[in-house]
């Protein structure tokens, strides 16, 4: 695939380009870094000749995005990266926040009249601010709840075990809030990411729902028989942190372990939040894990009895969709996002935040089910978080809102 590198902090001065019938002016899709959804937005515009460019800072196109319509500016793409593997995650999340505002100038340069613009949190405001004074819309893709309710749930949490850090860096939080006062749509992964909207005052007609698309080829059931019905094998894949809930899901399985024979198996993945809290359930039987490709990984969920994620904060968790894919029930928080994926009594329990009892009962329940029936039915879920039914959201939303002809 041939791609358009720019120069850096200067204008990728992209031709103009007019939308074809069927489309009311085209869109700028910017992350300064590359993550899945922002492609697959790009990948959909795209398609339909509505893409007026992809500005990242990656070093390479992306399959699917046409070179021409690919701005790259790999100093950022360098930056964020290199200060991830060398600092502290808080560290590197600050100074990632610091060259937000550069990314937006230097993709603001290219809003023409009549251009929408798709990004997130704290990354385009100047941006939004321009599309919008020229005639277009502002989208945010909301990776996670709206920054006040991010902040303020994280915060109350950090309050209670007495972690001094703050749940992420001030500056981009300011930045997030900044933006939204600019903001016309939200990209809502999950019920709970739209709620949080809902509560600060955005329309129902503002949000338009869009699930993430999730490769789950890999993550299906085997007609192997269930792990041996003892010890209960309580899983939860991806890093253990506060804002996921995790002292409740140790508390919930040392309520367990008083009438059965339990373990929580876990990825050691350890972030800083909870490493004073651990040593608290130091009684809890704990199964460390090393990440996995998501081949073994599969493998490794298809071992356990029932996936526990009672997260406080999230977007839309990936790894609760992989672990329900995998034939596995899943006990979940509203707050995960990808609780919508669960009908209680069936291939899972949604329970209340910070509630160990109740979640302790929830994985019982799941893994009685589990030794009376077998492993829930997957369902459609592949087909819910495929490219295709998002595609086919996402063009539903545009038509609602009257920027894509029927």
């Amino acid at each position: 695939m041939t791609t358009t590198v720019s120069s850096p902090i200067v204008a990728a001065q992209a031709p103009l380009r007019e939308a074809v019938p069927g489309t009311m002016g085209k869109f700028i899709v910017a992350a300064p870094e590359r993550v899945n959804y922002y492609e697959d937005y790009a990948r959909v515009l795209a398609k339909i000749d509505s893409l007026y460019g992809y500005f990242t800072g990656n070093r390479r196109g992306s399959k699917g995005i046409p070179g021409e319509l690919t701005y790259l500016n790999p100093l950022f793409g360098l930056f964020i990266n290199g200060t991830r593997r060398v600092l502290p995650g808080y560290t590197a999340e600050w100074l990632r926040a610091a060259i937000h505002p550069l990314f937006d100038r230097w993709v603001s340069i290219d809003v023409q009249p009549g251009n929408h613009v798709l990004s997130s949190y704290g990354y385009t405001t100047r941006c939004f601010k321009k599309a919008r004074a020229q005639g277009g819309k502002a989208f945010l893709e909301a990776g996670n709840s709206h920054p006040e309710n991010f902040w303020n749930t994280v915060m109350e949490e950090h309050r209670r075990w007495k972690v001094r850090r703050l749940p992420y860096p001030p500056n981009w939080n300011r930045q997030g809030r900044r933006m939204i006062e600019h903001v016309d749509y939200v990209l809502a992964p999950s019920k709970y990411v739209a709620q949080s909207f809902l509560d600060r005052g955005f329309a129902a007609e503002q949000i338009i729902h869009s699930p993430f698309a999730i490769n789950l080829d890999l993550f299906r059931p085997k007609d192997a028989a269930l792990p041996p019905s003892s010890p209960i094998r309580v899983v939860c894949s991806g890093s253990v942190s506060l804002r996921k809930g995790f002292p409740y899901l140790l508390e919930a399985v040392r309520i367990i372990r008083k009438t059965h024979d339990v373990v929580l198996v876990l990825t050691d993945q350890v972030e800083s939040s909870m490493k004073h809290i651990l040593p608290k359930f130091a009684d809890v039987p704990i199964e460390w894990s090393p990440p996995k490709p998501h081949a073994e990984l599969a493998e490794h969920l298809r071992g356990c009895h029932v996936f526990a994620l009672l997260s406080l904060e999230e977007g839309f968790a990936r790894t609760a969709a992989e672990a329900l894919a995998c034939g596995l029930p899943a006990v979940l928080t509203f707050n995960t996002g990808s609780a919508d994926c669960i009908e209680p009594g069936v291939n899972g329990e949604i329970v209340p935040v910070r509630d160990p009892q109740a979640a302790a009962e929830a994985i019982l329940r799941c893994h009685e089910r589990q030794l009376e029936k077998g492993r829930p039915d997957v369902g459609n879920l592949h087909d819910y978080l495929s490219f295709e039914r998002f595609e086919a959201r996402f063009l539903d939303g545009l038509r609602r809102i009257g920027l894509l002809e029927h």
